[in-house]
């Protein structure tokens, strides 16, 4: 099999939890848009790990006031959570824990299936292509380095920075010409290259990757091990040239293990720490899922898990959240 029956499980279960996440968080919004005619849930605060903007300005705020947010901190901690593992495992949190990366794996894989093989771009396009994501994570890490902790606090205070989740939902509800065309030609995109929005596109990706550099662990190759049949290179989601280096240090590595399963050679790769301690699968599973849930759990014995506003303010605000401009 290409993946272990543990790492299928968690992700399984990771597209579960987001699924449960969309289905609540959208009767919670109708609850209010409906003023009360529909049936009432809880709000599922894990719906702020699609926040990463808010979640960037609130962590800034934290750092720098030592006071934990009021409004998406939910989201704040997801993020946490996401940049520990990338700097305990690298990129893990892109191949083991992102909805969207899920997604991807299955549109790249379905396109090999349907046409016995996936394409790449010729390396004059894909280079400059790849550097846009770091480009857009910089234009939004610029953009919140020059607010103040007064700015950042106003903003989320404001009735679009109380309703960005509606916002959010409303975004795919709601959605308009432009945006669907652009989304079904990276839709269409994906099907022939190896997940083409995390490799050109997604700033959240280049942030993990960028703290994915100073992780001590990567992919190693023993060459005396390795007998140069390249299937690890062919494996790998990235297009990395796995066979040819004594070890994976690239930001694009999501340490998915796709290349360790794909060696014939049973000691010739390995995920390991800068002791060479050796991480199988289930190990790598283990840390992932185990900093999520410990910062998740943490914040919410601490109290600062769930975001509360005032019915009276959601009444108001949720129904007229599409007409909401950005402040």
């Amino acid at each position: 099999p290409r993946r272990w029956a543990g790492v299928i499980a968690v992700v399984l279960g990771v597209v579960a939890l987001n699924l449960w996440i969309g289905v609540e968080f959208y009767r919670w919004v109708r609850f209010y848009e409906t003023v009360g005619q529909s049936i009432r849930v809880d709000r599922p605060a894990g719906v702020e790990g699609w926040l990463p903007i808010a979640a960037l300005m609130n962590l800034k705020y934290w750092v720098l006031t030592w006071e934990v947010p009021e409004v998406h901190a939910a989201g704040m901690f997801l993020l946490v959570a996401f940049l520990g593992i990338s700097w305990m495992l690298r990129k893990a949190f892109c191949s083991w824990l992102c909805p969207i990366g899920t997604l991807s794996e299955l549109l790249w894989e379905g396109g090999r299936e349907m046409f016995g093989r996936n394409f790449s771009l010729p390396r004059w396009l894909d280079l400059p292509l790849r550097s846009l994501k770091y480009v857009l994570f910089g234009l939004f890490f610029y953009a919140i380095a020059q607010m103040s902790t007064a700015d950042l606090q106003a903003f989320m205070h404001t009735p679009y920075g109380l309703v960005a989740d509606v916002k959010m939902l409303d975004f795919f509800r709601l959605m308009g010409r432009t945006s669907a065309i652009v989304i079904a030609v990276l839709l269409v995109m994906s099907v022939f290259v190896k997940n083409a929005w995390c490799r050109y596109l997604c700033p959240y990706g280049a942030m993990l990757g960028l703290v994915a550099l100073v992780s001590p662990t990567r992919i190693r190759r023993t060459a005396d091990a390795c007998i140069d049949c390249g299937k690890c290179a062919k494996a790998c989601p990235s297009l990395l040239p796995v066979d040819k280096l004594a070890s994976v240090r690239s930001a694009e590595c999501t340490n998915c293990l796709l290349c360790i399963t794909a060696c014939p050679s049973r000691d010739a790769l390995q995920c390991s720490t800068a002791r060479r301690w050796a991480l199988p699968g289930w190990a790598v599973a283990a840390g992932v899922l185990g900093v999520f849930f410990l910062v998740v759990t943490a914040a919410r014995i601490a109290g600062h898990w769930d975001t509360v506003i005032p019915d009276a303010v959601l009444f108001e605000l949720i129904p007229k959240a599409g007409a909401l401009g950005h402040p």
